[in-house]
């Protein structure tokens, strides 16, 4: 049970002790903080102890009550208010409905009606510090899930969920400045199968996110948050001629991240647009930029306005033949051969290719070739034991280097057959 304080204000000594002796204080809730003999030492005591109640005679020196009422309710708007007086004239009783007081209250007083007067004081009193505490609890918490509600609304926003209508309301709802006047989106990839021995990907995702912030969030007051995996951050550019300066500082930090943390990761680097809403064409782009890792390569920044998808210029004659030899030497050739020979393929039929969706098809071409070159050998590849579209999925998506390796390793696997 909370105890309140209260402040006794008249100018006869004996009213006051009186007071004190015919009032259960503890029992009811209260203390007395002490008490005065004129407005102006009680509106000192006011300024030094806050009491929650004060109650004051109207007609005193130096100060009278209403006076020291007016005071009291403008530098503290809370206080109790009650007026205890041998004075029964209207004009008083006026005033102090005007000063809001609890109670008007003629001399003589007994101790029920005290009581009583108090009693109702508490309730009222109980049931707003109840209010503030709830509107407390509430603030603490609505400021703890700021963070969650923010990233909950960047996503929403790249997704292309949110009515352009609706945008300024979750602006100032959660405290998101976005002054632009330019925008982009980053997809920031760590690949998890390159993580370093014994570091987590979670853990070095996350530890990519936070030198992310650290090295690309201040300048270019970059909003940060994951989404499907990936670090994401929507910089505020003040022209779109910087693009290029954050291409350079986006590539500077995945060089940064693989020599620091020994992380392999790709910047997306979306298209520039003037409004918020635009945001999740410009996130669609950076995600696709992401997605070419796997023709220039990881361990860099990719702008998709720099991106310019050519035919191929390959004939199928020159992938059938490198095919063969790849075959060839598995057959015949030693490790070295295979090696070799591999990198002779990819070289020639697959880095070169500029188009993502023409990258592909080479990419499901050589392992249905690999595929069959397996089931008419006699050669249980663990590779293509299960369903093949599994592994479609799993090699479409592989980096230059990783895409390299694994078919080294599956040469290697079947020329020992």
């Amino acid at each position: 049970m909370d105890t309140y304080t209260v402040l006794l204000v008249d100018d006869e000594e004996e009213v006051i002790q009186a007071i004190m002796r015919k009032i259960n204080w503890e029992g009811l809730g209260f203390t007395v903080a002490g008490y005065a003999n004129n407005g102006v030492k009680a509106l000192e005591m006011v300024e030094e102890y806050q009491p929650d109640v004060v109650m004051t005679d109207v007609k005193m020196p130096f100060m009278d009550g209403m006076e020291l009422a007016k005071r009291i309710k403008a530098g503290f708007p809370t206080t109790k208010i009650l007026f205890l007086t041998g004075f029964d004239e209207f004009e008083y009783a006026k005033e102090a409905v005007h000063l809001e007081a609890e109670e008007y209250i003629l001399k003589p007083v007994n101790s029920l009606e005290l009581t009583n007067v108090f009693t109702q004081v508490k309730i009222k009193l109980d049931q707003e510090i109840s209010e503030k505490r709830n509107t407390r609890v509430l603030q603490k918490y609505y400021l703890e899930s700021l963070p969650l509600l923010q990233a909950n609304f960047y996503s929403t926003l790249i997704e292309g969920r949110i009515r352009e209508e609706e945008i300024p309301r979750y602006l100032e709802d959660y405290q998101i400045s976005f002054e632009g006047p330019f925008f982009c989106c980053l997809v920031i990839h760590t690949s998890s199968s390159q993580a370093p021995e014994n570091m987590s990907p979670l853990l070095l995702a996350a530890s990519v996110q936070k030198q992310a912030k650290e090295r690309l969030g201040q300048r270019w007051r970059a909003k940060c948050f994951t989404y499907l995996g990936n670090t994401i951050l929507i910089p505020q550019l003040k022209s779109e001629n910087e693009i290029p300066d954050l291409t350079d500082e986006c590539d500077r930090f995945c060089r940064y991240a693989l020599r620091i943390i020994g992380a392999v990761v790709t910047v997306g680097i979306g298209q520039v647009c003037k409004t918020v809403p635009e945001l999740s064409q410009s996130y669609g782009s950076a995600r696709e930029a992401v997605s070419y890792r796997v023709i220039y390569g990881a361990s860099r920044a990719i702008n998709m306005k720099e991106i310019a998808p050519q035919e191929i210029s390959k004939s199928d004659g020159a992938k059938e033949g490198e095919l063969l030899n790849l075959f060839g030497a598995i057959r015949l050739g030693s490790g070295e051969d295979i090696i070799e020979a591999v990198g002779r393929y990819i070289n020639r039929t697959i880095f070169p290719e500029k188009s993502l969706q023409q990258r592909h098809i080479v990419i499901m071409e050589l392992v249905s070739a690999l595929y069959r070159f397996s089931a008419d050998n006699d050669i249980a590849a663990r590779e293509f034991s299960g369903d093949i579209r599994n592994l479609y999925g799993r090699i479409l998506d592989l980096e230059p280097e990783e895409l390299q390796r694994w078919l080294i390793e599956t040469s290697l696997f079947s020329g020992k057959h």
